[in-house]
């Protein structure tokens, strides 16, 4: 055996596909095998890899294990000469194998070997090639001297800036996403230390190599896809801890006391200061907006008061009451906040719509609170619609600021406009659009490219992919998806390299896939579009999901010393609803009877209900089971939650489904 691969797997099933995908092309005439260890994915993982790719080997945990010992249970099945540990959210070249393969057969001093990444845009990344993080360079890092001399030798030892990307050189540290790796040195260097749960597991497996006299290269000569962050869903304040603790586990297993006092106490400098930042970041990002509506909605009612005052009823002087700026005022701007809250006014892409009828919303449940507030509370009506006037103004503000600013996020006019330009046959490029147009994603456009030269045949193709930069430029395209069952991969990134100035967003649908993966941005996770059956996963519907059962569990709550009598169960109920409203339960969830498997659809809280019980006989049909759990998912409101209660309301006292 030549080769043998290794994919750890945790929730990226359809990264996963189009990784295998790619893998089946690249191991064509090289004997190799293909393990997936899967750290108990709850996305449907399993079920994919059992129905499409066959052939692999599957480990199957019942837990997450973590990224090293994940991979060891692999590697000692392993049968190959050769050893890779490759991310799930990668794509490889189809002839990435050979060209590694080769040049290790050719270098019997490389023990290791990693390869040039790119991300999901086409553009480098740095971490392809890098050195080991003393002491010195880990503080040249953490705070920022190496990204101001991103070449100098002192400085950018960390990510090796000052080696050319494009040329082979012998390096300190592979990265983990692809490591390539000889059968024979891991005998010597023994496996990944698992005390490494995730992150650092690469650095001191490369380490080991070097300490037993082989060499660690970087290959540029041929190139991945990486994701960057889709497997692990690295975020913020979780990953620094993460990272940098075990930075420390590094230090203290290879450097002396001293040097390893040293390091811990720079990586704890840097945990704190990274997770700040992070803290800061994160506020930044959810709450800038709320926070400036509140600011502006808040000193805008203040001066409308004062000035419909002065015009009015305190035109000889005077002023309304301090309880009015202490205490209904702030009370005011809660309730539109929270209102434009739930009506989605805060969810991106920010969309002026939904804000004006959280608006909208928070004027009725002034009025209404309005109505039921002791006299020395209600103030003039007027200022309410005044102020509703001027809540719209600010909404309508910075919704619009942010939109000509180009800040990301802010659409106006009622979505994002995606113009599409697909590339591959005829026939692939067909089925893709019919991927497309199942999903939420507007298209206002979607074109065609054929791969070859003959296009007679294709009325509707605007051209081959040696005209494509004239399309962009012509019908103004801002994502590209290339079909992979008709395109070389190599090809696909020679393309994104080549194209990646003009602003273009990637995405690549694999053969076979209901799935279309890319990533826009290097410091933002894979994306991908797929059939729309995720209604139900928005954020809005999860946040109205939980909304609608607090409230209608509070109700039974109050109201079960008089239904008690015309449920059946009435205790079990009044548990039911206690359990709903703590979250332990949804009054609806998914049918699960008769073994329906889940795997592809959003994951939701068990119901007390489900959609069949809608219906006065049980429903016992499999396929009509996942045919209403599908449905239900997919065309997912509050209304549907509502009805399904309503007409189910004698049952909430069965056990849950």
């Amino acid at each position: 055996m030549k080769l043998s691969i290794v994919i750890v797997n945790y929730n990226v099933e359809h990264f996963l596909e189009q990784c295998l995908y790619a893998v089946r092309k690249a191991v064509k005439d090289i004997e190799a095998e293909v393990f997936v260890v899967d750290n108990n994915s709850v996305d449907g993982s399993l079920r994919m890899l059992r129905e499409k790719f066959p052939e692999v080997q599957l480990i199957a945990n019942k837990q997450n294990t973590g990224f090293s010992k994940a991979n060891n249970q692999a590697i000692r099945l392993a049968k190959g000469a050769y050893i890779l540990l490759l991310n799930p959210d990668t794509v490889v070249e189809d002839n990435t194998f050979h060209k590694v393969l080769n040049f290790m057969d050719e270098h019997p001093d490389a023990g290791g070997l990693g390869v040039k990444m790119v991300d999901g845009q086409g553009k480098f990344l740095p971490e392809s090639k890098r050195g080991l993080p003393t002491p010195l360079t880990a503080f040249y890092k953490i705070f920022g001297l190496s990204k101001l001399f991103p070449r100098s030798k002192r400085f950018a030892r960390y990510h090796m800036g000052f080696l050319d990307k494009d040329k082979i050189h012998e390096i300190d540290v592979l990265a983990g996403a692809f490591m390539l790796l000889r059968k024979e040195t891991l005998d010597k260097t023994g496996l990944l230390d698992e005390d490494f749960f995730m992150y650092g597991e690469d650095i001191d497996l490369s380490y080991r190599i070097t300490l037993a006299g082989y060499k660690n290269y970087y290959f540029p000569e041929t190139r991945i896809i990486h994701y960057k962050g889709e497997s692990t869903k690295k975020s913020s304040v979780n990953y620094v801890f993460v990272f940098y603790n075990a930075m420390i586990i590094f230090a203290r297993k290879h450097f002396s006391q001293k040097r390893a006092k040293t390091f811990a106490f720079l990586i704890n400098i840097a945990i704190y200061f990274r997770a700040s930042l992070a803290i800061i970041s994160r506020f930044t990002k959810q709450a800038a907006l709320p926070f400036l509506d509140a600011i502006m909605i808040f000193f805008g009612l203040i001066l409308i008061k004062k000035y419909w005052g002065e015009l009015t009823i305190y035109r000889e002087g005077g002023d309304y009451p301090f309880e009015l700026v202490a205490v209904v005022i702030p009370l005011y701007v809660f309730i539109w906040l929270l209102s434009i809250y739930l009506s989605g006014g805060y969810d991106k892409p920010y969309k002026l719509g939904r804000a004006l009828r959280g608006n909208l919303a928070g004027i009725i449940i002034i009025l209404v609170l309005y109505a039921l507030l002791p006299e020395s509370y209600r103030f003039s009506r007027v200022l309410i619609f005044l102020g509703a006037i001027w809540v719209a103004a600010v909404l309508s503000f910075w919704r619009i600021a942010g939109y000509l600013l180009k800040i990301e996020g802010f659409v106006f006019g009622g979505h994002e406009k995606k113009r599409f330009l697909l590339i591959g046959s005829k026939e692939e490029a067909t089925r893709v659009e019919a991927i497309l147009r199942s999903t939420a994603i507007k298209a206002d456009f979607i074109g065609i490219v054929l791969t070859d030269e003959n296009i007679a045949d294709c009325n509707d193709c605007l051209g081959t992919m040696q005209q494509v930069p004239d399309i962009i430029t012509i019908y103004k395209i801002n994502e590209i998806i290339f079909c992979s069952k008709d395109i070389a991969h190599q090809t696909i990134i020679d393309k994104m390299t080549e194209w990646n100035e003009t602003g273009i967003n990637y995405k690549i649908a694999p053969e076979d896939s209901l799935s279309i993966i890319g990533s826009n941005s290097i410091n933002t996770r894979g994306d991908l579009y797929t059939f729309d059956i995720k209604a139900i996963d928005s954020v809005r519907n999860r946040r109205n999901k939980r909304l609608f059962d607090m409230i209608t569990s509070l109700l039974v709550i109050i109201l079960w010393p008089f239904i008690m009598f015309f449920i059946p169960k009435a205790l079990n109920a009044l548990s039911n609803a206690f359990k709903v409203f703590f979250g332990k339960f949804s009054w609806i969830g998914y049918c699960k009877d008769g073994g329906i498997q889940m795997g592809k659809l959003p994951s939701i809280r068990n119901g007390i209900l489900c959609p069949a019980d809608v219906f006065s006989t049980k429903i016992r049909d499999e396929e009509l089971l996942n045919r209403i759990n599908l449905l239900y998912a997919r065309d997912y409101t509050i209304l549907k939650d509502f009805n399904i209660l309503s007409r189910s309301f004698f049952k909430i006292g069965k056990g849950n489904t």
